[in-house]
């Protein structure tokens, strides 16, 4: 017997500082922002569509463990990958792993968010 998922609600990743995740996820990437329970401690819930969202949890010390790009990430899909390009450098943010295909031809890059989680954009 297995258990039957609906699939993925939610991704948790503990922030600095609001404002300033806010300003890339919210401002720059464009996750809407979704109605949060009145926690006792800071934080905010973003639309990734499908019914899907990233809670943003605000904690004094953060600490991001990660040896690279692929061991820990999370992807949006775009529809046009060079002008994301374009507009995040535009915004001053740095490309980690530039544009180039996938095995499976779906263009790919990375980029860090201001607390250093790896963030893939996808097109394709």
């Amino acid at each position: 017997m297995a258990i039957k998922l609906k699939g993925l609600d939610h991704y948790a990743i503990a922030i600095g500082n609001l404002e300033r995740s806010l300003t890339f996820y919210h401002d720059i990437l464009g996750l809407g922002i979704l109605p949060r329970p009145d926690f006792d401690f800071e934080g905010a819930w973003l639309d990734c569509g499908n019914g899907i969202s990233i809670h943003l949890i605000v904690q004094e010390h953060v600490q991001i463990i990660s040896s690279g790009s692929r061991s820990l990430h999370f992807a949006f899909g775009v529809e046009d990958i060079q002008t994301t390009k374009k507009i995040l450098t535009t915004y001053g943010i740095q490309i980690i792993k530039d544009i180039k295909p996938r095995p499976d031809g779906i263009l790919q890059m990375f980029v860090q968010d201001p607390d250093g989680y790896f963030v893939e954009l996808t097109q394709g």
